[in-house]
This record gives structure tokens, sequence and C-alpha cells, in this order.
């Protein structure tokens, strides 16, 4: 589709529903303040802080086989989300790689001696599946709430926002 095109579409959509970017931005800060950061506080499960779930999380959705990921990745990656500098993510990786955490370790990376690699440890694996539990059944409770349609019409609605702010990188 062209930059016209898709400046077309917009336009047409915006203008069937007057408002709706208002309307839809009424809704962000419930969504993304209370329902998110209990999400985020079912994933933290008492033991990290929200950059740490964050980096985990990483790992276990972009990271190869939900593993390991290059510790540059992830910091470009958090400090896009997070006012968060270099020197911050390395402490809070540290503290995930020694006792009592252990969750990560901190490898060089066979192709640049400089750079570091940050894998799931066997814990860090179990404590992902722990994290994921406790994030599911908090999201459940929410989902408690819904009909089939409702969490049909959720789903389609979360899965569309993720292509379209996806596209937002590549523009």
């Amino acid at each position: 589709m062209t930059a016209k095109k898709k400046s077309e579409t917009r336009a047409r959509r915006a203008s069937a529903i007057p408002d709706a970017a208002l309307l839809f931005l009424e809704y962000y800060y419930p969504i993304h303040y209370q329902a998110g950061i209990g999400v985020e506080d079912a994933l933290r499960g008492g033991l990290l802080n929200r950059h740490q779930v964050a980096m985990l999380w990483l790992i276990h959705s972009e990271g190869r086989e939900g593993r390991e990921m290059n510790r540059k990745a992830i910091e470009r990656s958090l400090e896009s989300w997070f006012e968060i500098s270099g020197a911050a993510i390395t402490k809070a990786l540290r503290a995930m790689a020694m006792p009592p955490l252990e969750l990560v370790q901190l490898v060089e990376d066979p192709r640049s001696g400089r750079e570091k690699i940050v894998r799931l440890t066997a814990k860090g694996e179990a404590h992902m599946k722990k994290m994921i539990a406790g994030g599911e059944a908090y999201v459940q409770r929410i989902v408690d709430h819904m009909s089939d349609e409702e969490i049909r019409q959720g789903l389609h609605f979360f899965k569309r926002i993720s292509e379209i702010v996806a596209g937002f990188r590549e523009e």
C-alpha cells in the first residue's frame, strides 16, 4: 500500500467514529496503569523489579529459543520503554546473575569479546514458568468477567494494535 493510500485510509477511518482517538485515550490510563501494572506486579511476584521482569520477558518472547539474548538488544528495547541507562541495565542483570537469584548468566559473545549474551539458567527457566503462571492467573481474573465474544474481540484488538505499532517502527 502506498503512503498516499495509507493516509487516505487513516483519514477515512478517523472520520467514521468522531473522537475515536480521544475515546481510546480515555481508556489508556485504566488499561495501562491499572490493569497493566497489575499484570507487572503479578509477574514480579514480589521478587524482581519492573526492569528485571521486562528483561526476562524480552528474553522469553524475543530471545533465541526463549532462553538467551544479546545484552545490547535488551538495552535497546528497555531504553525505548523506560528512562533507564545502560549502567542501570547492567546492574539489574548482574543482580539477577548473582545469588540468591541466579536467574541468568552473562556470557561472552563468541563473535565479540566486548559483547555479552544474557542466558537463562535452569533456575531462570523455572522462574519464568512461575512468572508466566502468576501473570496468567491475574489475567484470568479479568477474563472470568468476559463473554467468549468479548475475549475474541479483545484478542483481536490486542493483535491489531501490536501489528499497527510494529508498523510505526518501519515507517
